[in-house]
């Protein structure tokens, strides 16, 4: 099987739970608006916009970049993160996005009572808390009184591990298997996903974003070798570049 072909086969295997194809699909801004009018059940939430692959820069520590940033109508701020690998401490994943994200999006100046509501949705394979449930909300309580105490911060998880047949789960089944759509239920998800795994373009698309993340990969492993000191040639080996693209590498990072 010829590499192009290798890339196509793999690009109509992805699923939502994917991050190449949480990805695109999270360009459509009916699509996060379906998502999270389940997840927060609300029906009249709007997402005003949506931003994919939003930055979030720290200017002292480790910046990252969120799977997707939504705006909603009524002022809050949402972080939606997919994640197949139960390979981190998630919980603290999400507490760090959402302090990040927190600090983007409050400007210099502004009062406390002015910082945006947060909501960190985050979307697994795994059951995170492994407690049989789909989905989990997690509030700040006061110890001694028992009380909830909000401070405008929430974090929200939702998994494709238990199936309770709530909607929720069943939209799980549409981010993991391949061949579900639900077009009564969830309209945009169902178009979405078909367009990028049963349409020419779409999975042209996406092939392209394989294609794109992969000579990533390959420039980020061939710096983190080159600090190691390797060899370019050895490096060239290990990545498949060829010795002047490691060198080109070296040279834009100043590491040679």
């Amino acid at each position: 099987m010829s590499n192009k072909a290798k890339i196509r086969e793999d690009a109509m295997s992805l699923n939502p739970i994917d991050d190449a194809l949480f990805q695109k699909m999270a360009e459509d801004i009916s699509f996060c608006q379906e998502i999270l009018q389940v997840i927060l059940g609300d029906k009249g939430l709007r997402v005003l916009d949506n931003v994919p692959q939003f930055v979030a820069k720290n200017l002292q520590g480790r910046s990252c970049t969120l799977d997707v940033k939504c705006s909603l109508g009524d002022g809050r701020i949402v972080n939606i993160e997919v994640q197949k690998a139960d390979d981190d401490d998630h919980q603290r994943r999400v507490r760090y996005n959402g302090a990040l994200l927190t600090t983007n999006v409050t400007d210099p100046g502004d009062k406390f009572k002015d910082v945006p509501d947060v909501i960190v949705v985050f979307i697994s394979r795994f059951d995170v808390f492994k407690s049989g449930k789909a989905l989990y909300h997690v509030d700040r309580i006061v110890r001694e009184t028992g009380r909830l105490a909000d401070n405008g911060f929430a974090e929200i998880y939702v998994n494709a591990e238990v199936d309770d047949g709530s909607d929720v789960a069943l939209l799980m089944d549409i981010f993991t298997e391949d061949n579900a759509y639900d077009d009564a239920r969830f309209p945009a998800t169902s178009s979405c996903k078909r367009r990028f795994k049963t349409t020419e373009e779409g999975v042209s698309e996406m092939c392209e974003v394989i294609e794109r993340n992969r000579a990533e990969a390959k420039v980020e492993v061939a710096i983190e070798l080159l600090k190691e000191k390797l060899s370019i040639e050895m490096i060239a080996r290990a990545t498949k570049l060829t010795v002047d693209q490691v060198k080109e590498i070296g040279k834009k990072n100043a590491l040679i």
